[in-house]
């Protein structure tokens, strides 16, 4: 690319300032100019371009905008870095906490997106169970599992989920079909804190308790695993339990799904999504779940 075709520098920290704050005047008020200067700035640089990068009114980016983003901030960051100084002193640090299944089956798979997106961050994950009080305190970002009542903080969902029961082949052809609610209370179920039955149970009509007996996990990759190698049925999120669909090791019992009550949410504290790296995450990750 010819000088003549670099945008101005001024037009690219003002285009990532209004991506990250979404705000004319707090982007106008960070970069010291007024909020006619920010829109000019903004226009400008659409113009260089030749294409949009702000689809509606609330400042969401277009498709087009998303990636050049990216390459805007990546620039930015490689501009920032001194000759001479250690490579990695000038990275931005991200710590996610994530609850152990979503960061398995959902996140990995798709964390090289945002790494290669956004080499200048190091991404640190921290396995986090809130429902049952096992967080990461020191967490940027939190990923929570639960109804979406968060009074403490900031949130936004990310995923809803639906449920149906799984077990392992040999399992189901030893002790199967289960073709009704009765048949599959006679089963050995697997039972969690984080999926209770009565979702199941409530969803065909009938009003039973929680299996009484049973193995119990506090994770839902340990409670597919232990399905998997035939301990019974588990009742398992799609989304989640989709690697083991995958590869075998669990059959679907029913061919119907019932909505969980509970989705996946990302969680901040106030001021959080003010550093660039955290509302970039944000950001990549809800449009990754599409």
């Amino acid at each position: 690319m010819s000088a003549a075709r670099i945008p101005p520098i001024q037009c690219l920290l003002t285009f990532e300032a209004l991506a990250r704050l979404r705000s004319v005047s707090a982007a106008a008020d960070e970069l010291f100019v007024t909020p006619s200067a920010v829109s000019h700035r903004v226009r400008q640089l659409e113009q260089i371009l030749g294409t949009k990068l702000f689809g509606r009114a609330d400042f969401s980016l277009t498709t087009e905008g998303s990636e050049y983003l990216a390459h805007v901030r990546e620039g930015l960051a490689a501009l920032g870095r001194f000759p001479g100084r250690d490579g990695g002193a000038g990275k931005r640090k991200l710590r996610v906490a994530v609850t152990p299944t979503f960061a398995r089956s959902v996140l990995m798979p798709r964390l090289r997106g945002f790494t290669d997106a956004y080499p200048e961050v190091d991404l640190t994950l921290q396995v986090s169970i809130p429902l049952l009080d096992v967080v990461a305190e020191d967490a940027d970002l939190m990923i929570r599992f639960g109804t979406g009542r968060y009074a403490d903080v900031e949130h936004l969902c990310l995923m809803t989920d639906e449920v149906t029961p799984l077990a392992a082949p040999a399992y189901l052809r030893g002790h199967g079909p289960f073709d009704s609610i009765e048949e599959l209370l006679q089963a050995k179920l697997i039972k969690s804190p984080l999926e209770p039955w009565r979702t199941w149970f409530l969803a065909h009509g009938v009003d039973a308790p929680e299996p009484a007996e049973g193995s119990s996990f506090n994770d839902i990759g340990l409670m597919c695993d232990a399905a998997a190698q035939g301990l019974g049925v588990a009742l398992v999120r799609l989304k989640l339990g989709q690697p083991w669909l995958e590869n075998g090791t669990l059959e679907r019992v029913s061919p119907r799904n019932v909505p969980s009550p509970h989705a996946h949410y990302l969680c901040w504290r106030t001021g959080t999504m003010d550093r660039w790296e955290c509302a970039a995450f944000a950001d990549w990750l809800k449009k990754s779940l599409v």
